[in-house]
């Protein structure tokens, strides 16, 4: 398949096959930070959380447990083999988390809402990926840069948390799984729907598959392949500029998770007859939604990722620098959901 495809279209053909999973179950589970996010800032363990914490507990789990198998290999993934940032995580992760507040939604779920026909996610979407394109090549470069210099750590061992705290593997593992077991059984007593428990279940598994899936075409490539899994920022970036540009970076792993997302989601809400158009209205003004987009837009490319790029892919892969910028995600969102709760 490699050499009669290449590799560029075998990943472009992942992403797409990754983003349709996970746009379906995501759309159907509602996943969202956010929506966790603002049930703790309101001191209520909810349905929401559950389900959160179900899809990163079940990343976490396949992820680790296909590491002690000898079935994948994070170790080069941008996310652990390359320089981090823990002020771009602290810094980034803050804004991204005030940015998903005032949006209400982080970018992937931004994105999962286009599909439905909500003209304030779309809008809001494009106003994050610019944004982004403009921190990472833009006027805003120098800036992100200069945030993230502050303070850095090298790749690999340093920004590896099993290595870091010299954990076993099968001690990881089996306290994944444990976690795991308590978040299906908190997802139960919150009468969350067998149909969202699994949808849920299948969030995390899309990111496990996006790992794995481009660890198996790595092994058996001789060209240099960058093991990868979903993320949001850096793919809407890349699919904005590529059909506006050049078509010849369509083919790769995130112009392909992109459109896969929104087909998988789409086909979901048409199915459930959800499918309508929303727009900004009196008690949705855009002026929120454009200043949280540009807020995530700048965060998540200082931060490393995205609350699922960082959050759930990074988490997953026990980065350091990826547990700090959820921390902060969770720190950003909380406070200013609580602020403005008690301005209203």
């Amino acid at each position: 398949m490699i050499d009669h495809f290449g590799e560029d279209t075998l990943l472009m053909v992942i992403g797409l096959v990754t983003g349709l999973i996970f746009g379906a179950s995501a759309y159907h589970s509602r996943f969202c930070l956010r929506a966790a996010t603002a049930e703790v800032a309101a001191g209520v363990a909810g349905p929401k959380l559950a389900i959160w914490l179900i899809a990163f507990l079940t990343a976490l789990v396949a992820v680790q447990s296909s590491i002690q198998l000898g079935w994948l290999d994070v170790g080069n993934s941008r996310q652990i083999g390359s320089v981090g940032s823990l002020s771009g995580a602290v810094v980034g992760g803050v804004m991204f988390g005030v940015g998903m507040i005032l949006a209400r939604g982080c970018a992937s779920r931004l994105l999962v809402l286009s599909a439905s026909g909500n003209l304030r996610a779309i809008i809001t979407g494009l106003v994050l990926t610019l944004t982004a394109q403009a921190a990472l090549r833009g006027v805003l470069s120098p800036a992100r840069e200069a945030l993230f210099s502050a303070v850095t750590i090298p790749g690999g061992d340093a920004r590896d948390l099993s290595a870091i705290f010299a954990v076993p593997r099968e001690g990881i593992v089996v306290a994944a799984l444990l976690s795991w077991i308590l978040a299906i059984s908190f997802g139960l007593r919150k009468n969350l729907r067998a149909s969202e428990l699994l949808a849920a279940i299948v969030v995390g598994l899309a990111v496990w598959l996006g790992w794995w899936l481009t660890y198996v075409l790595a092994q058996n490539s001789f060209e240099l392949v960058a093991v990868q899994s979903v993320t949001f920022t850096g793919p809407s970036t890349d699919t904005l500029m590529a059909l506006i540009n050049t078509p010849e970076v369509l083919r790769n792993f995130g112009t392909g998770l992109v459109p896969g997302v929104f087909v998988g989601a789409m086909c979901v809400a048409l199915a459930k007859g959800e499918a309508r158009i929303q727009r900004f209205e009196s008690d949705t003004p855009m002026e929120r939604y454009l200043l949280g987009g540009m807020l995530m837009g700048f965060g998540a490319m200082l931060a490393g990722g995205c609350a699922v790029g960082a959050g759930v892919t990074g988490g997953a892969a026990l980065s350091l620098t990826a547990w700090v910028a959820i921390f902060a995600m969770w720190v950003g969102a909380v406070g200013s959901q609580w602020l403005i709760r008690v301005m209203a």
